[in-house]
Formats: C-alpha cells, sequence, structure tokens
C-alpha cells in the first residue's frame, strides 16, 4: 500500500515543461494555479499553492547520493542503505527497461515520517470513490498534502460534509518525469524488498501513466512492483528472499479478497430498498463481520499482523475504495504480463496499447480471456 501511495503533486506536474533547474516548471506550475484560480474557488488557489510550496522544498533538500557516499559522516546504516538504492536504480533501467533519468539517485531527509498524506473520501452508502478533477491534468481518486494537519482537516471538512474519509500517509510519489524525484528518509528503513518495490513502482509511473484513470494506473504500477521485485530477488539469488516475498503476496492475496467480499456485501446493501438507518445498522455489521473474518486470516497466517494497523484506524467506504483502486486491476495485468512472455518491454507495449483505446474499452480488454 505504502507504496502505491502518490499525490495529486504527480497529477498537476504533467502541465509542465521541466529543464535542470527546475525553475521553469515551477514557474508555470504557478501560472497553472492562478488560472485554476480564476476557474474554480480561492480553496483550490490554496490546495495548488501547497503543491508547488511542498514540491519545491523537495527540490531544495535533494542531495546527490554519489556525493553522498563520498562523506566521511554517514552511518553505516544509511551508507549501505543508499548503495542499495543506486543498485536497485541501475536494476530498474537495465532490467526492467523502465526511465533511465536522474529519479531516485538524490535523497532528502525529511522531518516527517512521510512525505505527502493522501485523502480518500466515499459517500456513505456508495463504495464509488469521490474524485478530483483539476485543469489539463484530469482526474484522481484521491488529493494529497505535504502537511498531515491539512490533509485531516481537508478529510474533516469532507466527514462533515456526510462522506466516509482516509488519510493515508505516503513514503514516496511520482512527479511522473518532471522533476529527478528523490529517495526520502521514510523509505531507508523500509526492508530491501520493500524499498526496490517503492522504486520500480514510482518509476513504472512514469514509463506509462493514462490521464483519469486512477485504477488503470496504479494496477499497471504494481504489477511493475511486483514483478520487479520477484526478478531483482531472482538476480540476486535470494532463494530466502524469494520463499518470503511469495508469502507476502499470498497473504496480501487473502486480505484484497476479504475486502472485495466485504465490498460485494456492503454494495448490495446499498442497492437494496432498506432504509438509512437499516442501512447503517448493516454497514456496522459488516464492517464488525470483516474484523473477525481478518481475525482468522492472521490464525491461518500463524499470526502474522502485517495489517493490525490498518484495521486499528477505523473501517469505511473510503479505505475500502483505497484498496481497490491499488489492487482491482493487478490480476488483469499480471495476466498480460505472463501472455507477453513474462519480457518487461513487450509488457509495457501491450499495457500501453490498451491504454490507448477509450476507458470503457481499455476495461474490457484487459479482463478479455479472464482466468
Amino acid at each position: 500500500m505504502e507504496s502505491g501511495s502518490i499525490d495529486q503533486m504527480k497529477i498537476l506536474l504533467r502541465t509542465s515543461h521541466c529543464d535542470q533547474s527546475g525553475l521553469i516548471p515551477l514557474m508555470r506550475l504557478l501560472l497553472a494555479a492562478g488560472m485554476a484560480f480564476m476557474l474554480s474557488a480561492c480553496s483550490t488557489l490554496g490546495y495548488y499553492t501547497q503543491s508547488v510550496s511542498g514540491q519545491l522544498d523537495v527540490l531544495n533538500r535533494r542531495q546527490p547520493i554519489d556525493r553522498l557516499l563520498q562523506e566521511d559522516t554517514l552511518t553505516p546504516q544509511l551508507r549501505g542503505r543508499l548503495e542499495t538504492v543506486l543498485r536497485i536504480r541501475r536494476f530498474a533501467s537495465v532490467v526492467l527497461d523502465l526511465p533511465d533519468n536522474g529519479s531516485y539517485t538524490s535523497y532528502v531527509q525529511l522531518d516527517r515520517p512521510f512525505v505527502v498524506w493522501n485523502v480518500f473520501a466515499a459517500p456513505e452508502f456508495s463504495l464509488q470513490p469521490r474524485e478530483w478533477c483539476f485543469p489539463v491534468a484530469g482526474c484522481v481518486r484521491y488529493r494529497g498534502y505535504f502537511r498531515e494537519s491539512a490533509a485531516r482537516d481537508y478529510a474533516r471538512g469532507l466527514a462533515s460534509a456526510g462522506y466516509d474519509t482516509y488519510v493515508g500517509g505516503s513514503a514516496a510519489y511520482s512527479t511522473l518525469g518532471w522533476f529527478d524525484d528523490p529517495v526520502f528518509s521514510s523509505l531507508i528503513g523500509f526492508s530491501e524488498t520493500r524499498l526496490a518495490g517503492v522504486i520500480f513502482h514510482e518509476l513504472a509511473h512514469q514509463k506509462l501513466y493514462i490521464e483519469d484513470d486512477t485504477s488503470f494506473n496504479e494496477g499497471f504500477a504494481m504489477t511493475v512492483e511486483i514483478e520487479g521485485v520477484t526478478a531483482w530477488l531472482r538476480s540476486n539469488a535470494d532463494a530466502a528472499g524469494s520463499a518470503e516475498y511469495a508469502v507476502s503476496l499470498a497473504r496480501q492475496e487473502d486480505f484484497v479478497a476479504l475486502v472485495q467480499r466485504t465490498r460485494e456485501q456492503l454494495q448490495t446493501l446499498y442497492e437494496s430498498d432498506a432504509t438509512p438507518a437499516e442501512k447503517r445498522r448493516g454497514k456496522a455489521r459488516l464492517l464488525a463481520g470483516m474484523r473477525a473474518a481478518y481475525e482468522l486470516l492472521k490464525d491461518s497466517w500463524g499470526g502474522y499482523d502485517g495489517y493490525d494497523a490498518w484495521f486499528a484506524d477505523g473501517l469505511n467506504n473510503a479505505k475500502l475504495a483505497a484498496v481497490s483502486t491499488y489492487r482491482d486491476y493487478v490480476p488483469w495485468f499480471r495476466r498480460l504480463f505472463r501472455q507477453t512472455g513474462g519480457d518487461f518491454a513487450a509488457f509495457y507495449q501491450a499495457a500501453s496499447v490498451i491504454g490507448a483505446l477509450p476507458k470503457e474499452q481499455r476495461l474490457a480488454r484487459l479482463q478479455q480471456n479472464d482466468s
């Protein structure tokens, strides 16, 4: 989940031209923000302003990893992690055919646990996530903030308007190649496998991004992450790591299946003729049943509790919709990867062809020959 989290900045930046200094795109972003202000409300300008200032702060903090590795002040742990980042980065371009640019070759030390916080929302009796649309940039199913307090303030406003909301912290995000994205300190504590997965995922967004289709984009990037990590472990002859990753993927599939079953039950309830009060009681009952089912899953996993924090933060439509946004298309993309012979370049080409189709045809094409 952490790696699938990205904020609205990566969408906004698609309207900009990029140069080495980053000044031209930032100036154009400010102009875009001004145009957006004329087209909408003051709050939109405020949102764009925090996006631009947050990105500028990131750019100013970047330190090239090659240069950092020449310093004697690095702790052995950080030095080892940064060396691993560069190995992963080279593997991404050479083996996975992901963009070969300056992204993830610099480091940013943050003063917070996450770089951005994403807000998800859905109506009380609907699993259709709310979308936020921006001039030129298109629509996405989350709204990102560089400050947690701002994200939670916005979520509270949505909740007061009757929405279910969920705020999730993200350790990384992609600007789709418009800037050289850094590795953040929020990633350094991750295991090598998770670190590789995040880098592969975010670079996949630079490889292919379809406007107005969050589920397509996240399903594609999640597939690149999964298949990329599998290839990384195989290249390192890491049999133990490969076995551990396979177990992790199996648990993810169990978790996603539980979310999907609950969504289907809730959808049936929401489409019924029940009164709002009856739907509210039924919703609470189904979500409580989901918690109980999770406890059984943990038993089958030998007590593994990696999803406890997700459940502890409350369950609602927005949280379930966020999982689905990242995971719904993964089985279809993984099948496409197998159909292209496990060749990353061929997979990207096939996905690009499907992505160029109208949205309805895109989904139908992905679902063809589903097995």
